[in-house]
This record gives C-alpha cells, sequence and structure tokens, in this order.
C-alpha cells in the first residue's frame, strides 16, 4: 500500500493593508513611496496675493512716461548744445557733455515707459488692494482694506494732457502709501470712490 500523504504545509496568512475610511478620512495612496503635496484644484487660481495683479495700467502710460522722461533729459542737453554754439571756444568742452547724457538719456526715455508698461499692474478685490511696479526692481505690494486710512487720487501736468490720473491709499504701514499710477482719469475716481465706500464698511485695525 502506498504510504498515506502526510500533513500539508499551511502558508501563513498574507496581510493586506487596510485603508482607512471614514466622514473626512481620505483613503491612503496604494504606493510606499513619498507623498507630493497636493496642488491647485483643477482649473482654480492662486489667491491673488500669490500672483501678479490682474489688470495693466492704461497704455496712455506710455507716453505719460516718456514725457516724463524728456522733461528730465532734455533740458540739461539743450542748455549745453545751445551754449556750444553760442561760445566756440568751448565748443568741445559742452558739446562733450551734451553728448554723454544724451546717449543714455535717450535709451532711458524709449525703453524705461514699456518696460514699466509691462510690469506696472494692480487689482482691488473685496479683502485688499495689489500692486506691482517698477522697471528695474519690481516691487509688490499688498494692502488689506482694514488698515486703510485714506484714498486720494492725483492728476500731474503731464497725466492731464493724456487723460490720465492716479489713485494714492494711505496705509497704517511703515512702507509708505500704495499708488495705482497710469490709469484713466475716470476709472481713478471710481476706485477712490469704491475704496472708501469698502474701507467704511470693513472694521478698521490701522493704528
Amino acid at each position: 500500500m502506498p504510504p498515506e500523504p502526510g500533513p500539508r504545509p499551511v502558508s501563513p496568512p498574507v496581510s493586506r493593508p487596510v485603508s482607512p475610511s471614514g466622514p473626512g478620512l481620505a483613503s491612503w495612496p496604494a504606493s510606499s513611496g513619498p507623498v507630493s503635496p497636493p496642488g491647485p484644484p483643477a482649473g482654480g487660481e492662486p489667491p491673488s496675493g500669490l500672483r501678479p495683479p490682474r489688470h495693466p495700467v492704461d497704455g496712455r502710460a506710455i507716453g505719460w512716461w516718456t514725457g516724463q522722461a524728456l522733461v528730465l533729459v532734455a533740458p540739461p542737453v539743450l542748455v549745453l548744445l545751445l551754449l556750444g554754439l553760442l561760445i566756440p571756444p568751448a565748443r568741445f568742452w559742452l558739446l562733450l557733455p551734451a553728448l554723454v547724457i544724451a546717449v543714455p538719456g535717450l535709451v532711458y526715455t524709449l525703453v524705461m515707459p514699456r518696460v514699466r508698461h509691462r510690469v506696472h499692474r494692480w487689482e482691488i478685490t473685496d479683502d485688499a488692494v495689489y500692486t506691482a511696479s517698477g522697471w528695474i526692481w519690481h516691487k509688490w505690494r499688498v494692502a488689506p482694506m482694514s488698515r486703510i486710512q485714506t484714498v486720494d487720487t492725483v492728476r500731474g501736468p503731464i497725466q492731464q494732457i493724456f487723460g490720465l490720473a492716479g489713485v494714492t491709499v494711505t496705509t497704517a504701514s511703515a512702507a509708505g502709501a500704495i499708488k495705482i499710477n497710469g490709469i484713466d482719469r475716470v476709472l481713478a475716481a471710481e476706485l477712490a470712490e469704491r475704496l472708501t465706500a469698502r474701507t467704511q464698511a470693513v472694521p478698521e485695525d490701522a493704528a
């Protein structure tokens, strides 16, 4: 007779991870590797303070900044040229500094306004005022509504020529006021009115 088979070895039970579940508790990831932090929701946007403000300044601001640059650069160049024509013995020594001022001044006049127009942006939400400004050094500012003290509109002589204005928002910050410059004068008046009404409705914590 063939020998009777002995008892078969029993395999140890295989433990399987159990995904916790319950209200507000998500399933664990299937992989055991490191888990990347979740990104922003699909189609969503980060808060205003983490991105550039939405609205660019008016296109006429390029002409305004160009006019400002000409007012700064043109007078000394014209004076030196005139003196060089009137004083022949000193002509070289007068025309040379005029050239030294005119060349970088021309580059500044042509480049600065266009770079500023790409950088300068603004946005007003129910909670804060956001601005981005500068052309070599870029500056982002945020002013919570509860910190705003005064709101003013400003129209300089060159701004008036181009139909522009600015809004100056004074806060209780040591960094100074936040300025939205180079926008349409009608829009500037509307923004000042809206900001004033909004700040009156927000509990003030400005010192």
